[in-house]
């Protein structure tokens, strides 16, 4: 399948509706590229591994990347999450690291050149035995993946731009990449993404084409908006990622359900089309 830099694509879930594929609503928006999300650790098997080779194959859609969820407790939040979400909290630590494995098994098995996830609230000081142990725990990970020949890539938002880095400095693996979430970076108040884009830049592989707004209080992320109405500067960081060479997909993410949803995907797709016209990465 034909792979183009800057090719427009959309998150899309594993699904186990009865008679349906799983990749029809992708192609149904007229894409051709998506990222495969699962939150469900059971699910990586090698039954469904065939079904996502065989249904993707069927209506020609492209694997750009697994986002790899995990078990246990989550909120998107600024009180609980911290003590909850990702490789940071110990209590879940070896449980999500083994699920994660998984996932690089299935990454591979699929053919998908990357497994994504959120790894959490990675602590800002280095000196931290947290954080030391954290970094040991995603070498852990990206080491198992390497051996699979899949890629690592940290989905951006919990963490600032420079923490992110200095992780990927320490972890010091060559199959680290980073999800660059537009939103994510604006929604948990850490910094303006294109800026972000000054500090790891050329880790950036493929994006989350998401929109929104900085915090109104101090316990709760900013609220999420349809790409074009929010804060991010979407031509600004097209131009920036040309400069810097990025040759990876735009992934639509809208994080609402329903109708409302999918013509949110609809419009972003159109305002995409045309911001890549005026920057010139068609």
């Amino acid at each position: 399948m034909i792979m183009a830099a800057f090719e427009i694509g959309v998150i899309h879930s594993m699904t186990n509706e009865a008679g349906k594929n799983i990749f029809s609503a992708v192609a149904d928006f007229g894409l051709r590229v998506c990222q495969l999300a699962n939150w469900n650790p059971v699910l990586w098997t090698p039954a469904w591994a065939k079904r996502v080779k065989r249904e993707a194959a069927s209506a020609k859609v492209r694997v750009c990347a697994l986002w790899a969820g995990w078990s246990g407790p989550k909120a998107w939040n600024f009180i609980d999450g911290p003590r909850m979400l990702g490789l940071v909290p110990a209590r879940y630590r070896a449980r999500r690291v083994a699920e994660l494995k998984k996932a690089a098994d299935f990454a591979a098995s699929i053919g998908a050149p990357a497994i994504i996830t959120h790894c959490g609230f990675i602590p800002e000081n280095p000196s931290d035995p947290q954080y030391i142990r954290f970094v040991k725990a995603v070498e852990d990970v990206a080491k198992y993946c390497q051996r699979c020949g899949v890629g690592f890539w940290f989905e951006t938002g919990q963490e600032t731009p420079v923490t992110l880095l200095r992780t990927i400095e320490d972890v010091g693996l060559d199959n680290l990449g980073i999800n660059f979430d537009t939103a994510n970076l604006i929604l948990y108040g850490k910094a303006n993404p294109l800026d972000a884009l000054d500090v790891f830049g050329r880790y950036v592989r493929n994006l989350h084409v998401k929109d929104g707004f900085y915090p109104a209080d101090g316990r709760n992320l900013g609220r999420e908006a349809p790409v074009g109405e929010g804060k991010v500067d979407f031509p600004a960081i097209l131009r920036r990622l040309k400069e810097l060479k990025f040759s990876g997909e735009l992934i639509i993410e809208r994080e609402i359900s329903g109708p409302q949803q999918a013509a949110d995907i609809r419009t972003a797709v159109r305002k995409l089309e045309i911001w890549k016209r005026q920057v010139g990465c068609i």
